[in-house]
Protein backbone atom coordinates (compact mmCIF):
# COMPACT_ATOMS: atom_id res chain seq x y z
CA UNK A 1 0.00 0.00 0.00
CA UNK A 2 2.71 2.08 -0.31
CA UNK A 3 1.90 2.93 -4.16
CA UNK A 4 -0.89 5.00 -2.44
CA UNK A 5 1.32 7.48 -0.26
CA UNK A 6 2.14 11.17 -1.83
CA UNK A 7 0.13 13.84 -3.15
CA UNK A 8 -3.09 13.18 -5.40
CA UNK A 9 -4.94 15.63 -7.19
CA UNK A 10 -8.60 15.40 -7.65
CA UNK A 11 -10.36 17.09 -10.52
CA UNK A 12 -14.42 17.00 -10.68
CA UNK A 13 -17.29 19.23 -12.00
CA UNK A 14 -19.33 19.97 -8.55
CA UNK A 15 -22.94 19.24 -9.26
CA UNK A 16 -23.38 23.04 -7.98
CA UNK A 17 -21.66 24.08 -11.01
CA UNK A 18 -23.79 25.49 -13.42
CA UNK A 19 -21.10 26.61 -16.04
CA UNK A 20 -19.37 23.13 -16.29
CA UNK A 21 -16.27 24.26 -15.23
CA UNK A 22 -13.22 21.62 -13.65
CA UNK A 23 -12.67 22.03 -9.80
CA UNK A 24 -9.21 20.69 -8.32
CA UNK A 25 -8.72 19.67 -4.86
CA UNK A 26 -4.98 18.55 -3.94
CA UNK A 27 -5.03 15.66 -0.92
CA UNK A 28 -1.68 14.32 0.82
CA UNK A 29 -1.63 10.75 1.47
CA UNK A 30 0.12 9.09 4.28
CA UNK A 31 -0.18 5.00 4.71
CA UNK A 32 0.41 3.05 7.83
CA UNK A 33 1.11 -0.31 7.91
CA UNK A 34 0.89 -1.95 11.61
CA UNK A 35 3.45 -3.73 11.77
CA UNK A 36 6.07 -1.58 10.50
CA UNK A 37 5.25 1.44 12.94
CA UNK A 38 6.85 0.14 16.24
CA UNK A 39 3.37 -0.77 18.45
CA UNK A 40 2.63 1.43 21.79
CA UNK A 41 3.01 -1.97 23.75
CA UNK A 42 6.67 -1.25 24.39
CA UNK A 43 6.53 -0.64 27.66
CA UNK A 44 5.46 -4.20 28.60
CA UNK A 45 8.42 -5.41 28.45
CA UNK A 46 9.81 -4.09 31.46
CA UNK A 47 11.50 -6.54 33.75
CA UNK A 48 12.18 -6.46 37.66
CA UNK A 49 16.08 -6.01 36.47
CA UNK A 50 15.14 -2.23 35.21
CA UNK A 51 14.48 -0.84 38.85
CA UNK A 52 16.52 -0.33 41.61
CA UNK A 53 14.67 0.09 45.09
CA UNK A 54 16.10 1.75 47.72
CA UNK A 55 14.35 2.15 51.12
CA UNK A 56 14.74 4.95 53.21
CA UNK A 57 13.51 6.66 56.61
CA UNK A 58 10.49 9.05 55.92
CA UNK A 59 11.41 12.97 56.97
CA UNK A 60 7.93 14.00 56.31
CA UNK A 61 4.44 12.94 58.19
CA UNK A 62 4.03 12.74 61.77
CA UNK A 63 4.69 8.86 62.82
CA UNK A 64 7.63 9.66 65.66
CA UNK A 65 9.33 6.73 66.99
CA UNK A 66 7.78 4.67 63.69
CA UNK A 67 9.33 6.76 60.93
CA UNK A 68 12.54 6.80 62.98
CA UNK A 69 12.94 2.78 63.20
CA UNK A 70 11.35 1.66 60.21
CA UNK A 71 12.60 2.20 56.68
CA UNK A 72 9.19 2.53 54.89
CA UNK A 73 9.88 4.74 52.25
CA UNK A 74 10.39 4.09 48.82
CA UNK A 75 12.41 5.67 45.81
CA UNK A 76 12.22 3.45 42.74
CA UNK A 77 15.13 4.33 39.80
CA UNK A 78 14.17 2.94 36.62
CA UNK A 79 17.86 2.04 35.63
CA UNK A 80 17.53 2.34 31.82
CA UNK A 81 16.26 6.06 31.56
CA UNK A 82 16.94 7.40 34.91
CA UNK A 83 13.94 7.84 36.34
CA UNK A 84 13.50 8.57 39.97
CA UNK A 85 10.36 8.31 41.97
CA UNK A 86 9.55 8.16 45.94
CA UNK A 87 6.52 7.57 48.34
CA UNK A 88 6.77 8.17 51.62
CA UNK A 89 3.59 6.22 52.96
CA UNK A 90 3.42 4.21 56.58
CA UNK A 91 4.04 0.84 55.52
CA UNK A 92 6.82 -0.47 52.64
CA UNK A 93 3.96 -2.18 50.49
CA UNK A 94 1.78 1.01 50.01
CA UNK A 95 4.65 3.00 49.35
CA UNK A 96 6.53 0.79 46.97
CA UNK A 97 2.79 0.20 45.19
CA UNK A 98 2.07 4.23 44.89
CA UNK A 99 5.86 4.44 43.74
CA UNK A 100 5.33 1.86 40.83
CA UNK A 101 1.62 3.36 39.44
CA UNK A 102 3.77 6.66 38.98
CA UNK A 103 6.85 5.48 37.47
CA UNK A 104 4.52 3.08 35.52
CA UNK A 105 2.50 6.18 34.07
CA UNK A 106 5.85 8.12 32.93
CA UNK A 107 7.50 5.12 31.62
CA UNK A 108 3.94 4.63 29.24
CA UNK A 109 3.69 8.69 28.43
CA UNK A 110 7.80 8.22 27.20
CA UNK A 111 6.56 5.31 25.20
CA UNK A 112 3.71 6.88 23.22
CA UNK A 113 5.14 9.88 22.68
CA UNK A 114 7.88 8.02 21.23
CA UNK A 115 5.65 5.96 19.27
CA UNK A 116 3.81 9.15 17.97
CA UNK A 117 7.12 10.49 17.17
CA UNK A 118 7.79 7.63 15.15
CA UNK A 119 4.34 7.95 13.06
CA UNK A 120 4.60 11.69 12.42
CA UNK A 121 8.26 10.84 10.94
CA UNK A 122 7.16 8.34 8.63
CA UNK A 123 4.09 10.76 7.49
CA UNK A 124 6.76 13.38 6.86
CA UNK A 125 8.59 10.82 4.55
CA UNK A 126 5.57 9.67 3.27
CA UNK A 127 3.94 13.51 2.09
CA UNK A 128 6.57 15.48 0.99
CA UNK A 129 5.82 19.38 1.23
CA UNK A 130 2.34 18.64 -0.50
CA UNK A 131 2.39 20.99 -3.14
CA UNK A 132 0.30 21.03 -5.90
CA UNK A 133 2.45 20.36 -8.95
CA UNK A 134 5.27 18.48 -7.82
CA UNK A 135 5.76 15.27 -6.11
CA UNK A 136 2.28 13.93 -7.25
CA UNK A 137 1.42 10.02 -7.23
CA UNK A 138 -1.89 10.59 -8.55
CA UNK A 139 -4.55 12.23 -10.42
CA UNK A 140 -8.27 11.26 -10.22
CA UNK A 141 -10.29 13.03 -13.02
CA UNK A 142 -14.09 12.18 -11.97
CA UNK A 143 -15.51 14.13 -15.07
CA UNK A 144 -13.97 11.51 -17.37
CA UNK A 145 -13.54 8.55 -14.99
CA UNK A 146 -9.87 8.35 -15.30
CA UNK A 147 -7.54 7.52 -12.47
CA UNK A 148 -3.67 8.28 -13.69
CA UNK A 149 -0.69 7.20 -11.83
CA UNK A 150 2.10 9.38 -12.53
CA UNK A 151 4.93 6.99 -11.11
CA UNK A 152 3.97 3.63 -13.37
CA UNK A 153 2.18 5.97 -16.32
CA UNK A 154 -1.04 3.77 -16.46
CA UNK A 155 -4.32 4.56 -16.30
CA UNK A 156 -7.76 3.12 -15.27
CA UNK A 157 -11.22 3.79 -14.44
CA UNK A 158 -10.77 5.43 -11.28
CA UNK A 159 -14.39 3.73 -10.43
CA UNK A 160 -12.82 0.33 -10.41
CA UNK A 161 -9.71 1.31 -8.89
CA UNK A 162 -11.96 2.85 -5.71
CA UNK A 163 -13.62 0.05 -6.02
CA UNK A 164 -10.16 -1.97 -4.85
CA UNK A 165 -8.56 -2.84 -7.92
CA UNK A 166 -5.16 -0.85 -7.48
CA UNK A 167 -3.45 -3.44 -9.20
CA UNK A 168 -4.77 -2.05 -12.44
CA UNK A 169 -2.18 1.28 -11.67
CA UNK A 170 0.43 -0.61 -10.29
CA UNK A 171 3.44 -1.83 -12.69
CA UNK A 172 3.59 -6.09 -13.07
CA UNK A 173 6.94 -6.14 -12.68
Amino acid sequence: MDNEAGGHRLQRIPPTERKGRVHSSSVTVAVFDGDRVMDGGDCAKRSDKDFRIEWYNGTIKAGGQHHQKNATCCRLIHVPTGIVRTSQTRSRKSSHQLAMESMTSELDRLAEDGWHQAKNSIRRSQMGSGERSSEKRRTWRFQEDIAIDHQTGRNAKATKVMAGCFSLLWSTS
